[in-house]
């Protein structure tokens, strides 16, 4: 296991400093320059060289990119060239609202995903199993800003249901214990504050939950339909144990292994992917930030959100892999 282990961390190395290559080389080679993006129209070229000139862009491109991995490997992401503030610092500042948006888009995708699977396996070819492979493939293909779009229009701005952005209503922020406003409120039983939280999470986590939600629901209807096929179903069917029973002690059981493998890819990719969702919504995550980066080609935040995103990604792909060999002794000799 350990071996195992160690394997999948030194692969890591690669994989991050090829994000890192490509992130720099698009940033450097197909945006705007940052420089009269600063300065804004009224900036000369003489302005605008010497700017270049104090922020090393005249350097070479691989001597760029060597300070930037050489700054990496110390911790330091560099300063936004708009704000001038730490971009590690604005990251953090941000990263608790991304994690709160995306473990609730992986429960509610989890707990839909896995029951709908689990009844359309059970009762397979009914009405309930075509309506939601339907509901899947809908969810696979539907734009997830689309989809929050419409929600905004239903829910908010008609039914007025719902708000229609932001993370909680001015005023009621919960004392910060770890930025998560749902847990912070419980922890300090602040019922208010909690009730304006889960309003205002409701519509981003269900928009962003839904691709995740069909590519669980239809993992879990295929697995579960092989299981309850083998053997020692038929076997514990037999012996007179109740279908109840026989479906999730026995058949879930086994069928939840690939599906949580599953889970946890969709919980990187929840991270990663909530860029839509946060700019829809209004959501004050790194996502919002990086489009804003991105817009003003702020070279050291899009470098360090993506950088920080992408380790993010491949640390939970980690777990979920080390995970999967504990649960299934046979993956660490694959």
């Amino acid at each position: 296991m350990l071996r195992y282990m160690l394997k999948r961390i030194l692969m890591l190395v690669p994989v991050l400093l090829g994000v890192s290559l490509f992130v720099f080389l698009v940033l450097h080679l197909f945006t705007t320059d940052p420089a009269m993006m600063m300065l804004g129209q009224h900036g000369t070229n003489e302005q605008a060289e010497a700017l270049r000139e104090s922020l090393g862009l005249n350097d070479p491109i691989y001597v760029q990119f060597g300070r930037f991995v050489w700054d990496l490997l110390h911790g330091d992401f560099g300063r936004s060239l708009m704000t001038r503030a730490p971009v590690l610092e604005e990251i953090l500042a941000r990263f608790p609202a991304t994690v709160e948006l995306a473990l609730a888009a992986i429960f509610i995708a989890t707990v839909v995903g896995v029951t709908v699977g689990v009844i359309s396996a059970v009762k397979q070819y009914s009405i309930f199993d075509y309506l939601s492979m339907i509901g899947a493939l809908l969810g696979v293909s539907m734009p997830i800003f689309w989809l929050g779009l419409m929600m905004i229009i239903i829910f908010s701005l008609t039914l007025h249901w719902l708000p229609v952005n932001g993370r909680i209503d001015i005023g009621m922020e919960p004392v910060h214990i770890t930025g998560l406003y749902v847990l912070d409120s419980i922890l300090t039983q602040d019922w208010e504050s909690l009730k304006s939280a889960l309003k205002h999470l409701v519509m981003p986590a269900t928009a962003l939950a839904s691709y995740s939600m069909a590519i669980i629901a239809r993992m879990t209807r295929s697995t579960m339909l092989e299981i309850i096929r083998q053997d020692y179903i038929r076997t514990a069917r037999a012996k007179g144990l109740k279908e109840t029973v026989v479906t999730y002690k026995h058949a879930l059981r086994n069928a939840l292994i690939p599906v949580i493998t599953v889970i946890g890819l969709q919980m990187g990719v929840l991270m990663g992917g909530a860029v839509l969702t946060e700019t829809v919504f209004s959501w004050p995550g790194i996502g919002g930030r990086l489009v804003d980066a991105i817009m003003a080609s702020d070279y050291p935040m899009v470098q360090g959100t993506v950088i920080f995103t992408a380790t993010v990604f491949v640390v939970v792909n980690l777990v979920v892999d080390l995970l999967y060999a504990w649960l299934d002794p046979r993956i660490k000799y694959s």
